[in-house]
């Protein structure tokens, strides 16, 4: 008897993905405790890299350069925190809302799938916390006369100016594509398919000006601490005063932003590709009469 020993390289289809989806969601749900904080994290740092990257590569581009044009590079070089997280293997919230598939065809019950998202949104937190703190001591905000900082506060202010219905749709529309990107990493056979699928969708997300919770916990944070803290060197070089942003505050960070985006990430994330997906690809069909006969 002759065995077929070949590996296909070619990638898997979407009924494929969905099996691999819930596989990876069982094991997701299943980690020990102590092994998923401790990745949720270092997932925290790694899409806060994405967030230094992003942040580093526009400074001083406002009004040099078309609004689209720094977006897209922002995009761009943003996608590195994903890319980490998959490649390098962490646990992200925003990519473990796609558990719902395996809870929804019963396989992970709603005790371990609550449990997996609270723990790794609070260790994503923690390493993202624990990046601003290093990065604000580091004092690279500074760099380019203090364009990095400026940056930063921009960035950090319009965060905190959004509405609650504003920071909730972007939020859903934001972790539409960052699913879709990791549901597409579900079809790879390798890890250049891995990161070829990450880079278009995470680059949409953010040059769209979307709003991701997690690379928030690290944005809003850092302009925080550059505006609490910043020596008025700093506020001299770049011609402003803490004042002119009046947004950056931790109330307006937790009530305008992190919560309706968190909410917004479940939303887009869960319902509208994990629970999407699972319905069209796995959930039980009855056989037809015409099946039957």
């Amino acid at each position: 008897m002759e065995h077929n020993n070949t590996i296909s390289m070619d990638a898997l289809v979407p009924p494929e993905m969905a099996t691999r989806a819930e596989q990876i969601g069982f094991r997701k749900a299943h980690m020990d405790p102590i092994s998923m904080i401790v990745l949720a994290i270092v997932a925290g740092v790694f899409i806060s890299f994405g967030a230094i990257f992003a942040t580093t590569v526009t400074a001083g581009a406002s009004g040099t350069i078309p609004y689209g044009i720094v977006r897209l590079l922002s995009g761009f070089v943003f996608s590195l925190g994903l890319i980490l997280v998959i490649v390098g293997g962490a646990e992200l919230f925003t990519g473990n809302n796609l558990i719902v598939m395996a809870w929804a065809s019963r396989k992970v019950p709603t005790r371990l799938l609550l449990k997996n998202w609270v723990i790794v949104y609070l260790g994503n937190f923690v390493g993202a916390m624990f990046t601003v703190i290093a990065m604000f001591f580091s004092g690279q905000y500074l760099f380019a006369n203090g364009a990095v900082g400026v940056t930063a506060l921009a960035t950090a202010e319009a965060k905190c100016a959004l509405t609650f219905t504003q920071a909730l749709v972007l939020g859903t529309l934001c972790n539409n594509l960052v699913c879709l990107a990791v549901w597409l990493t579900f079809s790879a056979r390798t890890t250049t398919d891995r990161i070829l699928t990450i880079i278009p969708p995470i680059t949409a997300f953010v040059a769209a000006g979307f709003e991701h919770s997690i690379a928030n916990m690290y944005f809003i944070p850092i302009g925080m601490l550059i505006k609490l803290f910043a020596p008025e060197a700093f506020w001299t070089s770049i011609g402003k005063t803490a004042a002119s942003y009046p947004n950056l505050t931790w109330e307006h960070f937790i009530f305008n932003n992190l919560i309706p985006v968190t909410l917004g990430n479940i939303i887009g994330g869960s319902v509208l590709v994990g629970l999407v997906y699972w319905f069209v690809y796995r959930r039980p069909i009855k056989p037809s009469q015409d099946d039957e006969t």
